[in-house]
């Protein structure tokens, strides 16, 4: 009778063991067919936070709120051809690249500049924007007429920190008053709006949905000037980081991309700036 009772409840275990290996094996297996995509959820029009599933907006994970804009459109078309659920992960700017590094996401689709020093920590996809460099003045300031870098000189100004705007294009302006950087793209809006500096330095679509948003913003755009910030094609190219041991998720995500063109990169960020709301 003990030998019996004793062979039973080594059945029942291997039966337990035998559910719980299945159960792993299962959430391991939806794991691995999740697109874990992390950014800002704060930085229109390439991403924000709304309270609605409103133009497709997708769930921020933890959170009952959604993500919408340029980055979550894409992150959308490149988790489809994939065929992969997609998991919208918020984190702060400074908190992007380390999640990559630590696998805590498999790729971040956040308006990242390509720059030297992003790829000696993470990989990136070819470019799926290419942005041009510009400032922003509030209307009336004396900067506002201005045609080129040179006609900067001596501005208050300020800009997104950790970004090629902050990092490379202020210093160019001659006796620059270069306050701190901000920790968002908000936050520099709101210091421009309030006053506290003469300009700020961003890129197109960011400057483009500003003005929607501030109305009383004047843009400069040197770009047809040869007085222009100075940068690399790599600087103001915008990728998706993924780390550089997973290779294979960026030649994956490089070959959906191909099938895109600079057109199609352009129409996806109008319809954004179309629907961005008015302040994030």
């Amino acid at each position: 009778m003990k030998t019996r009772k004793i062979a039973f409840m080594l059945f029942v275990l291997a039966l337990m063991v035998q559910f719980a290996f299945a159960g792993g094996s299962q959430e391991a297996a939806d794991s691995s067919n999740t697109l874990k995509v992390a950014m800002e959820c704060g930085y229109a029009p390439y991403n924000w936070t709304q309270t609605t599933d409103a133009n497709g907006a997708v769930p921020i994970s933890g959170s009952k709120e959604y993500a919408y804009g340029y980055d979550v459109m894409m992150a959308k078309l490149i988790a489809e051809k994939l065929g992969k659920d997609l998991e919208i992960v918020k984190l702060d700017w400074d908190s992007l690249v380390p999640a990559v590094q630590s696998g805590t996401v498999d790729c971040v689709i956040a308006g990242q500049s390509i720059t030297s020093d992003r790829l000696q920590m993470v990989d990136f996809t070819s470019p799926y924007y290419y942005a041009s460099i510009v400032c922003l003045v509030n209307e009336g300031n004396k900067y506002e007429s201005a045609q080129g870098v040179k006609d900067l000189k001596g501005a208050t100004c300020t800009s997104q920190q950790n970004t090629v705007w902050y990092d490379v294009c202020l210093p160019q302006i001659e006796d620059a008053n270069i306050l701190p950087a901000q920790e968002s793209a908000p936050a520099m809006l709101v210091a421009l709006s309030a006053g506290r500096v003469d300009l700020i330095c961003t890129d197109m679509p960011t400057a483009q949905a500003a003005l929607v948003a501030y109305p009383s913003f004047r843009l400069l755009d040197f770009t047809d000037s040869e007085d222009n910030f100075v940068v690399s094609q790599e600087e103001i190219n915008i990728g998706i980081s993924v780390s550089k041991s997973n290779p294979e998720l960026t030649a994956a995500i490089n070959e959906v991309l191909a099938t895109l063109t600079v057109n199609d990169f352009n129409k996806m960020m109008d319809e954004a700036i179309s629907v961005q709301p008015l302040s994030n």
